[in-house]
C-alpha cells in the first residue's frame, strides 16, 4: 500500500496544509480518506480529478468532509465526458443530507446521489477494491469512526477524530502505520471524549505496540513539535509529524 497525505490541519486549514485528507493506493486502486477544506485543489497534486475509486468519510464535521461539495460540483456538471458515474462514499449516517444542505442549490435533494453512492458506515468489516477493511465507532461528539485498511499482509490504521477509547485501540493494535490524531496539548487541554494529545496518541501508540505512529489533525494554534515529543516520551518507535505530500511506502 502507499499513502500520501494530501492535507493534516486540524480544524480549519493552516497556511502549509489543507485541513484532512489521506491517499491510499494498492493495486491501481485508490481510495480517499476524508476530504477536508482545501483538499480538493491539493488532490490534483497527486492524481486526477476523476482517478478516486471510493471515498470514506469518518465523519461529517467541515474539516473532514466539507470539499465533498466541490467535489460533487466537478463531477455532476462535468462537459468533456458527461456526467461521472456514481463513485461509492463510505460515511456516517445522514451524509447525503449534509452535504446536500452545505451546497444549498444542488439542482435536487436526490442530485448528490447520482454521483456519489453513499454507503451508510457503522461498526463492521467489509472488502473495498483490493482492501480489507474493519470500521469502529470512536469516540467523537458527533458519530465518527476509525478504520482499519490491510492489503498484502500489512496494515494502515485512521484515528479519525477521537479522544481515548478501547474502539481505537481494537483498531490500532500491531499496525503497520499508525495515522492518529493529535489535536490537543499535553498539561493545557483537558475535554474528554474529544480529541487526543500528543501523549495519549503516543501512549496508544505504544499500547498497541504499532510499527510507527505519524501524528496528524494538529490545528494551526497547535504547537506539533511540542506533541511530537510529547509522543515520543512514551513510544519508544519511530515517529513523526503528518506533513503535506509525504509518501508512505507500507
Amino acid at each position: 500500500m502507499k499513502l500520501t497525505v494530501v492535507g493534516c490541519s486540524g480544524s480549519f486549514p493552516s497556511a502549509d496544509s489543507a485541513c484532512s485528507s489521506y491517499l491510499v493506493e494498492a493495486d491501481g486502486f485508490r481510495l480517499l480518506l476524508d476530504m477536508g477544506n482545501g483538499a480538493l485543489g491539493e488532490l490534483q497534486r497527486h492524481i486526477g480529478l476523476y482517478d478516486l475509486d471510493a471515498i470514506f468519510l469518518s465523519h461529517l464535521h467541515a474539516d473532514h468532509c466539507i470539499d465533498m461539495c466541490g467535489y460533487f460540483v466537478a463531477r455532476y456538471y462535468r462537459h468533456e465526458g458527461g456526467r461521472c458515474d456514481a463513485i461509492p462514499v463510505f460515511a456516517p449516517e445522514g451524509a447525503e443530507q449534509r452535504l446536500t444542505t452545505a451546497y444549498a442549490d444542488s439542482p435536487s435533494d436526490k442530485a448528490m446521489s447520482e454521483v456519489f453512492d453513499f454507503q451508510t458506515l457503522k461498526p463492521g468489516s467489509f472488502q473495498v477494491g483490493p482492501f480489507s477493511v474493519r470500521t469502529e465507532k470512536v469516540c467523537h461528539p458527533v458519530e465518527a469512526y476509525g478504520i482499519r485498511i490491510e492489503h498484502g499482509g500489512r496494515s494502515l490504521t485512521y484515528s479519525g477524530d477521537t479522544g481515548a477509547c478501547d474502539a481505537l485501540h481494537e483498531l490500532a493494535v500491531g499496525t503497520d502505520l499508525f495515522l492518529c490524531e493529535a489535536s490537543f496539548t499535553h498539561g493545557k487541554e483537558d475535554i474528554p471524549a474529544l480529541h487526543l494529545n500528543g501523549r495519549e496518541a503516543g501512549a496508544e501508540a505504544a499500547r498497541s505496540r504499532v510499527g510507527r505512529l505519524v501524528l496528524t489533525h494538529i490545528p494551526p494554534w497547535t504547537d506539533g513539535a511540542k506533541n511530537l515529543a510529547d509522543a515520543r516520551a512514551v513510544y519508544d518507535g519511530p515517529a513523526e509529524l503528518a506533513r503535506p505530500g509525504a509518501v508512505y511506502e507500507i
